[in-house]
């Protein structure tokens, strides 16, 4: 009799540690292929956000009207990914922008969108893997999406020439995934990053949203990267924007909203001071929440944005310094 209430119990204890790993891996990992399309105007965030979405939408809208190609890669792994191709005939540069986890090209990119049109530069605005029309529904935080980054690099030199400049770009995850990117062989077409409210590593971003959720990072975290490796066969100790950061040399740019609820202001700072690179230029925004530094400091912005453009893709004398 032990024996069977010790096998009941342990398999009771199994049980629920195997719903506890699963819940663990949609609720941070798995992307159902029916909600691969979030509304881009669809209002979210607090409520004092709400000034910046009528001029947000005016902005999706404005993307949206343009022409663009449908254009598609396979990544290193044979995922088919998608994204949309803005061209810029007569430039010799392409900004290749990535989204957020959850979110989408149209919405999250469509301020620095915008911007790339006032610059006259190509575009290409890409979806990440498990969203939009991308294969896949399994998202790795920046882990494999730094490859995919990698990927869409090559696609840009193949098709564009071997003289193109490129500026990789990215909000939240997409930032993440841009910096995380910045220590893997890319050539030296690209000419710099700019990151916007990324988070230093995908194990401390996780470990705070537990925190959120008023579960203890020290007994959420480990369900949830085992779940990681278990289901997803990925490693969340594969590297960070930090650790990344440390062995570049390429130009970076950090934005970030010191109000910014979801990715900690101070892991802005925490990637700045770990960047190797000569040349890199870190800003602040008072007011902005997570993702919408655009909007709260639209003219800061475009200042910091344009300013660093034109120094890196004119090889101009580097600089390093924190606004």
């Amino acid at each position: 009799m032990p024996y069977f209430i010790v096998g009941t119990v342990l398999t009771a204890v199994l049980a629920v540690a195997g719903i506890v790993l699963l819940w663990s891996f949609r609720t941070a990992f798995y992307q159902p292929t029916g909600k691969k399309h979030p509304d881009p105007r669809k209002f979210f965030g607090e409520e004092r956000d709400r000034f910046c979405y009528p001029e947000l939408v005016a902005l999706v809208d404005e993307l949206e009207a343009r022409p663009y190609e449908a254009v598609s890669i396979v990544s290193h792994d044979g995922l088919k990914l998608t994204g949309r191709f803005y061209a810029a005939p007569d430039s010799d540069v392409v900004e290749i922008l990535f989204h957020g986890w959850r979110g989408c090209a149209l919405r999250d990119g469509c301020g620095g969108s915008h911007l790339a049109k006032e610059a006259g530069h190509n575009l290409l605005l890409v979806d990440q893997r498990a969203h939009g029309d991308s294969e896949g529904n399994v998202i790795t935080f920046g882990i494999l999406e730094k490859y995919d980054c990698l990927d869409w690099v090559n696609y840009a030199v193949e098709r564009l020439g071997p003289d193109i400049k490129i500026l990789l770009s990215g909000v939240s995850m997409g930032a993440a995934t841009v910096l995380m990117a910045s220590a893997l062989p890319l050539p030296q077409n690209v000419r710099g990053i700019l990151a916007d409210c990324g988070y230093s590593s995908p194990e401390a971003i996780i470990r705070k949203v537990c925190r959120d959720m008023k579960i203890p990072d020290q007994l959420g975290y480990p369900f949830v990267r085992v779940s990681a490796r278990l289901f997803g066969h990925f490693s969340l100790r594969d590297g960070g924007a930090v650790e990344a950061v440390k062995h570049t040399k390429i130009p970076i740019l950090i934005i970030h909203g010191k109000q910014d609820g979801f990715v900690p202001h101070a892991m802005c700072r925490e990637i700045y001071n770990a960047c190797a690179s000569d040349e890199k230029v870190l800003v602040e925004i008072e007011e902005a929440s997570h993702g919408l530094a655009f909007f709260y400091g639209r003219a800061r912005y475009e200042s910091a944005v344009l300013d660093f453009q034109t120094r890196v893709l004119n090889d101009l004398q580097k600089t390093e310094k924190s606004l």
